[in-house]
């Protein structure tokens, strides 16, 4: 048997008391991460020069800073243990060249710390959670935990806007069976409304963001009007969170059912692999690519598609799709101003539907090669 992953997201309704001590759980993160990173920094400007001196380097652990700040023993030590992990997990990928270099944690960025499962420490009751240094807090659970999935984690947060979040990581092991490839789609990005399928099907992408973006631009003018730090200040901040939070929760309630759609539906969905940061950095595409939120849209297929044994081919992002003729294979040029694809083959149909069916077939190829 295989052992997966599975984590779960439900709304926390701390009491006040509770809400304070996650607030310093908070900042005891981000202070511990802070005081290791300077450190280590330190150290390597200090033996930059001498490498074997710095592998034998023993880094600073929380327990260092608890004798010298006591308000650290207050708040949960596997939090504090974890702002570790995350931190020496930051600097291997620094070393292998994956990621840049560590960078100091601000509190204007996401607050959250994870704590761990430690001798039943971390227990589901009737609507509330049991959790180390907090004790039971309410929690808003809108779907169950399958009782042989086993908790490994629990990760808690708070948004701009002041709602209280956690994140239960779960284990469970399953031996998924790999499907027989027999029901093939694929999937073509679309600019204004998430992708066109090979069957000619269209997401119909809402555009939460672009429908609230007046009354965004609307609260966001009477916050810079506010002065900085006051009272009214704060609560049109909240107001303006509330709104960017709302858009955030509608795309990926539509991102998560049209993935569901997809991968109960097919065997395996073809896409491009595409570059979106580079795309949304294109003249006049930036808001239309983040408002669609295609990089989430496929991760959520990635894992929907795995657990039930399918799979998601990404063809190479230099395949000329567009160009291409899904009848003759022939290709040429393809302005975007152009909306249907009229070939020399007699073949003529959507530039979009055009390019999902060359990418499907792409898939195909691929799949038959493997």
């Amino acid at each position: 048997m295989t052992k997966h992953n599975k984590a779960y997201k439900f709304r926390l309704y701390p009491t006040e008391e509770q809400a304070i001590l996650m607030q310093k759980t908070f900042g005891c993160v981000r202070f511990v991460y802070n005081k290791m990173l300077a450190e280590r920094i330190e150290t390597y400007e200090k033996l930059k020069n001498d490498k074997e001196a710095l592998k034998r380097v023993k880094h600073p652990t929380p327990a260092k800073y608890k004798k010298e700040f006591d308000w650290l023993k207050e708040v949960d030590a596997l939090a504090l243990a974890n702002a570790q992990l995350n931190l020496d997990k930051a600097y291997k990928s620094f070393f292998k060249g994956d990621a840049k270099f560590p960078k100091f944690k601000r509190k204007r960025h996401k607050q959250s710390y994870t704590t761990n499962v430690v001798n039943g420490n971390v227990q589901l009751l009737d609507g509330h959670i049991k959790l180390p240094k907090l004790g039971k807090i309410k929690i808003k659970q809108h779907r169950d935990i399958p009782s042989e999935y086993v908790i490994k984690s629990c990760t808690l947060s708070i948004t701009a806007s002041g709602k209280y979040y956690i994140s239960i990581l779960t284990e469970y092991e399953k031996e998924v069976e790999y499907k027989k490839v027999e029901h093939v789609v694929g999937l073509d990005f679309a600019m204004n409304g998430l992708f066109v399928d090979s069957e000619g099907k269209k997401a119909n992408y809402p555009k939460f963001y672009r429908q609230t973006l007046e009354k965004l631009a609307q609260e966001q003018r009477k916050l810079s009007r506010k002065k900085k730090g006051s009272s009214n200040w704060h609560k049109q901040r909240i107001r303006v969170a509330k709104i960017q939070e709302k858009v955030a929760n509608q795309r990926k309630n539509f991102l998560h059912h049209k993935s569901k759609d997809l991968a109960t539906a097919y065997d395996a969905v073809i896409v491009e692999d595409l570059d979106m940061k580079g795309m949304s950095q294109a003249f006049k595409f930036g808001k239309s690519v983040a408002d669609n939120g295609w990089g989430m849209f496929t991760s959520f297929l990635v894992y929907k598609l795995k657990e039930q044994g399918k799979q998601l081919i990404k063809i190479d992002k230099w395949f000329p799709s567009t160009k291409m003729c899904s009848s003759c294979r022939s290709t040429k040029p393809m302005p975007m101003s152009v909306r249907t694809y009229t070939c020399s083959c007699g073949y003529i149909g959507d530039r979009d539907h055009n390019s999902a069916l060359n990418i499907k077939n792409e898939g195909i190829r691929l799949l038959a090669n493997n």
